[in-house]
């Protein structure tokens, strides 16, 4: 492909991703058919617990946002907002420290789908790991029992991929 070919390519990709990012938060009263035209198909959704349902908006396995869309029963917005961040993470480590903790189904209705999860050295148990907008090479992970269903500790860990190629670039 010729250099001038590809360079025009990677600015017009380069203008769709940002335009993807720019979409404002729904406001409240919205209904949910005008989320889901601006929106886009959620990446999942979860029944909350008073009524109505969660659309989840996770941003993938190297995004580092997830927005969360409440809408109440009659499908109108309620709320929304932007879950990786250590706000919630916070909620959720307290939430893990204590018996019997959370459900997997709570955790994802909390804070979306994870961007990798691991089983390597758990023995019945699975590590996932959401990564989110920080300076430093971290993620937040979470220790889940797969047995009985719930979260086991939550905590931070260091993203190894995130400075990737790091020492190519010095």
């Amino acid at each position: 492909m010729p250099e001038g070919l590809f360079r025009a390519c990677l600015l017009v990709a380069g203008g769709v991703l940002a335009v993807g990012c720019a979409v404002a938060p729904p406001p409240p009263g919205q209904e949910r058919d005008a989320v889901l035209a601006r929106w886009g198909a959620p990446t999942a959704r979860h029944v909350l617990p008073a009524g109505g349902e969660r659309l989840e908006y996770a941003s993938g396995p190297f995004g580092r946002t997830t927005w969360m869309i409440d809408l109440d029963a009659a499908g109108r917005v309620f709320g929304s907002r932007q879950v990786l961040d250590e706000a919630h993470f916070a909620e959720l480590a307290e939430s893990a420290a204590r018996a019997p903790g959370l459900t997997r189904a709570e955790l994802l209705r909390a804070i979306g789908t994870p961007g990798e999860r691991h089983g390597a050295g758990l023995i019945g148990g699975e590590v996932w790991s959401w990564r989110y907008v920080t300076n430093d090479c971290l993620w937040f992970q979470v220790s889940i029992d797969l047995a009985a269903d719930r979260v086991r500790s939550a905590g931070y860990g260091i993203d190894w991929q995130c400075d990737a190629g790091a020492a190519d670039r010095s």
